[in-house]
């Protein structure tokens, strides 16, 4: 059964050299693999679980969370995120408020951050 396998998240970005670089310098993503007509990267993540991000030439059409980082430390993540130069979105809705980029949902805490192509990532830490 699939429920059995690992998945790994696949982001779209109009400009893939830029994502390649963000994921690099500013993530920390090691590249696992390169497409070579240079249409996709695949970056290294905990476990065995994969980013990939693909040429797209319509990006992303949707503000939603497109991936998930699960952590153990959501602010020391967020603190390493900042000195990378990374900014990390703060919400102040009547759904979602932000405390210095972390919101506590109740069963987790959350940050987001949007990577050039306009993908939101969250960064969550489940309690």
């Amino acid at each position: 059964m699939l429920g059995d396998h690992p998945i790994d998240v696949i982001l779209l970005a109009k400009d893939l050299p830029e994502a390649k670089a963000f994921y690099v310098d500013k993530i920390g993503l090691e590249i696992a693999n390169e497409a070579p007509d240079g249409d996709a990267v695949e970056f290294n993540c905990g476990g065995d679980s994969q980013l990939a991000v693909t040429a797209s030439t319509t990006g992303t059409a949707d503000s939603q969370t497109q991936a998930q980082f699960r952590v153990t430390d959501v602010a020391a993540e967020v603190a390493e995120l900042r000195s990378r130069g990374v900014k990390i979105e703060d919400y102040d809705t009547p759904e979602l408020k932000t405390e210095d980029g972390i919101a506590d949902l109740g069963f987790a805490l959350v940050a987001w951050f949007i990577d050039p192509a306009g993908n939101a990532i969250s960064i969550t830490q489940y309690k």
